[in-house]
């Protein structure tokens, strides 16, 4: 839970549409061997893959919480045909309406998927557009297949036979229930309240459950927050208090995981943060997740005590934990922190930043923050919590 520094990610996107339901059904995918070794980049706590389409080399965002998406650039380019509009929700709990298409080819390195259903999104607005992604393998499409996953060696392997793929010391099984677009949703249980999670490989956390999944006078070993500390396919959701706490005991499958550390939300996820720890393989055939752990890294929570976006190239605090004396403030513009200036930033510039963010791995910071027409200056030191 290091990443508590910024934003976290959830780019999934529901379906309300009853036509939705059977899009999703669509599509079919052929291999040259038994087993596809897959490029995978796992950067920014996020995976992404290489997909060619009409002779073109796009990245895109492999992603099991949300359906397929292209990006409304190659919508147009291939001149595809509408095939109807709907509305669609974001992790947020934003809505727009979407056209649906079908793509006729995409192949990535030696896997061809023919006529999948797809959403078309602009994938340039907000933060989204800072990681240039031109669309989404989503689960939808990954349901065709078998897939093993290992952020560690940025490995990705598929095949249509499971028995393809060894399952020794893959310990830990967790049924999941896949919805509309094939998102798998697991089940575990927080303080005797069964939650249903979203296996979501486009979530850049650890765990998130929204509201009326937990009793803020139950939890005991928690800090409270304020403000947005996620970001959605269509923007961020409204400023909210909410918590990050410490439980006992988190089962799922066969398997009881300790002291986990969660963040409260507008969605309930299992994201990257997680997942880094093991390697998996996702079965839609059986509906099943197995998982072998390959490190062993305990949940940690360290911050400074806030959050920031980049609004219009300039970083703004939007995010803080609500602790006596914390100096800082929702909406503080931050001019700087040690030696880098934000001044006069570009949107390329900024979208480094909000990336590459020059507080993650550091102790101790001094910052300049502007508030009101009055400059602070800080020195500030990063904090554990929940020990």
């Amino acid at each position: 839970m290091k990443k508590i520094l910024h934003l976290f990610f959830a780019f999934y996107v529901i379906t309300i549409s009853a036509q939705g339901k059977r899009f999703f059904e669509d599509g079919e995918v052929q291999l040259i061997h038994p087993v596809e070794k897959i490029n995978l980049q796992y950067v920014h706590n996020l995976p992404f893959v290489k997909a060619t389409i009409n002779g073109k080399l796009y990245n895109f965002l492999f992603d099991s919480g949300a359906p397929t998406v292209i990006s409304t650039a190659i919508y147009e380019e291939l001149k595809l045909e509408k095939k109807h509009k709907a509305k669609v929700k974001d992790s947020q709990k934003n809505k727009q309406e979407q056209i649906f298409t079908q793509l006729p080819e995409m192949t990535i390195d030696q896997v061809v998927f023919k006529n999948f259903g797809v959403v078309v999104m602009d994938l340039t607005k907000s933060e989204l557009g800072c990681f240039k992604i031109d669309g989404i393998i989503g689960a939808n499409q990954m349901a065709k297949l078998f897939w093993k996953v290992n952020y560690s060696e940025n490995s990705l392997e598929a095949t249509k036979n499971l028995s393809a793929f060894s399952l020794t010391g893959y310990d830990t099984v967790i049924p999941f229930d896949p919805k509309t677009q094939k998102t798998p949703v697991v089940e575990t249980t927080i303080s005797g309240k069964k939650i249903d999670l979203t296996f979501d490989t486009g979530f850049t956390g650890r765990f998130r459950v929204s509201d009326g999944n937990y009793d803020p006078k139950n939890l005991n070993n928690s800090v409270e927050t304020y403000g947005v500390n996620a970001v959605g396919a269509f923007g961020t959701g409204k400023p909210e208090t909410g918590y990050i706490f410490k439980t006992d005991e988190l089962p799922l499958g066969n398997t009881r995981f300790n002291n986990e550390i969660i963040m409260t939300g507008n969605s309930n996820l299992v994201g990257n943060e997680f997942f880094e720890n093991f390697s998996f393989i996702m079965d839609w055939k059986d509906n099943k997740i197995y998982m072998k752990r390959i490190k062993n890294i305990p949940a940690k929570l360290e911050s400074f005590g806030f959050g920031y976006r980049f609004i219009e190239a300039k970083p703004v605090v939007s995010f803080v934990f609500k602790e006596e004396n914390l100096p800082v403030q929702i909406d503080d513009t931050i001019i700087s922190i040690n030696d880098t200036a934000f001044d006069n930033l570009d949107k390329e510039s900024a979208c480094h930043y909000f990336i590459n963010r020059i507080e993650k791995n550091l102790k101790t910071i001094h910052i300049k923050l502007k508030r009101n027409g009055t400059v602070l200056d800080l020195n500030m030191d990063k904090k554990e919590y929940l020990k």
